[in-house]
């Protein structure tokens, strides 16, 4: 389970920033979180509790932004999303697709006190 890494790593992100900034609690962290970024975000949301024990994210809440997958096809120059199961452009067919977006795991902003 890599989200509890994940978590830890989040609020030692965040520790170092209260430091830095000088602030004393996180009241929310907002997170974009890539269609296939292979994070659960429902496991981080049960480990975060436990893990923000004693810092100052300690009863900080937790708000995701999904960011759908985007593709651009090598062989029209189509950009947008494909469908999982066939992995092929929806106007040329074409299996010429690299991903552009949608393995995103990020700290989009913070609300601090």
């Amino acid at each position: 389970m890599h989200e509890l890494a994940l978590t830890r790593s989040l609020i030692d992100l965040v520790e170092t920033e209260a430091k830095k900034q000088g602030f004393t609690r996180a009241l929310e962290l907002r997170l974009r979180v890539g269609a296939y970024s292979g994070v659960v975000p429902d496991y981080i949301v049960d480990l975060f509790p436990y893990a923000s024990k004693g810092t100052c994210c300690e009863g900080a809440a937790l708000v995701f932004e999904t960011v759908p997958a985007v593709f651009r096809c090598g062989d029209c120059g189509y950009e947008g999303e494909v469908d999982r199961k066939s992995a092929c452009c929806p106007v040329c067919g074409g299996t010429a697709l690299k991903m552009t977006a949608g393995r995103e795991f990020y700290v989009d902003s913070l609300k601090v006190e």
